[in-house]
């Protein structure tokens, strides 16, 4: 799957209508354009994309009487909102994707229902224990110890670290979910701010870039560059 997809469909999706720096400026205060490929140009190639796909729909906006630029306002589509939710189960699910593809999970994981949600994390318990227990089987039988294999046998620890630990965070992440935390999808209103005021003010002074007036999100990508 692709971490940059589902993260400017979800991007879209809370504003029910947004242009391209709406979509760049709310992944830039999540920090996504460090730890995934969520760069200007690539969000902006994505929504191109994904229009012509037919996951959203692209709506010219004429300029402001009071001058503003014009711009291009995406919406998602039936198919849109498929694709959203397939690539949000499949990150959660999952047990082998990148780390870009399970954050980008977890940060929309509050579109699921709660129970839904606690089904999908379970089964991604599931899937690293099997997975663990495969790597101990075939790759460390009883006779043998990592430590057998030389500098090799580090590889199979990590493995196996990587479960363990993925493991005991999923099943922590459950346990909230079980007691509560959150609003997932049905439990009433939650706003859509990324961040909180105060965050949001600090990550605008650490360089964030605003269009001036008059520009639009076709020059604003082109300054990106």
């Amino acid at each position: 799957m692709s971490a940059i997809r589902l993260l400017v469909l979800g991007a879209v999706r809370q504003h029910g209508r947004a242009h391209g720096y709406q979509v760049r400026n709310d992944l830039e205060f999540w920090g996504a354009h460090e730890w995934s490929n969520a760069k200007p140009g690539s969000i902006y190639h994505a929504l191109k994309q994904m229009a012509k796909q037919g996951l959203m729909v692209a709506h010219d906006v004429a300029p402001s009487t009071v001058g503003g630029p014009p711009r291009t306002e995406y919406e998602l589509t039936d198919a849109g909102e498929e694709e959203y939710f397939r690539l949000l189960r499949e990150a959660l699910v999952r047990h082998d994707q990148k780390i870009d593809e399970l954050t980008a999970g977890v940060g929309f994981i509050v579109d699921l229902p709660r129970a839904e949600a606690i089904s999908l994390l379970k089964e991604r318990v599931a899937a690293l224990e099997e997975w663990r227990a495969a790597v101990t089987a075939h790759w460390m039988p009883p006779e043998a110890t990592p430590d057998a294999w030389g500098h090799i046998g580090e590889i199979m620890k990590l493995w196996v670290h990587s479960a363990d630990s993925g493991a005991q965070w999923t099943r922590g992440l459950i346990d909230r979910l079980e007691g509560g935390a959150y609003v997932m999808a049905g439990e009433g209103r939650r706003s859509v701010d990324v961040l909180t005021d105060s965050v949001e003010g600090a990550a605008g002074a650490e360089g964030s870039y605003a269009p001036p007036s008059g520009e639009d999100d076709t020059e604003a990508e082109q300054r990106a560059h």
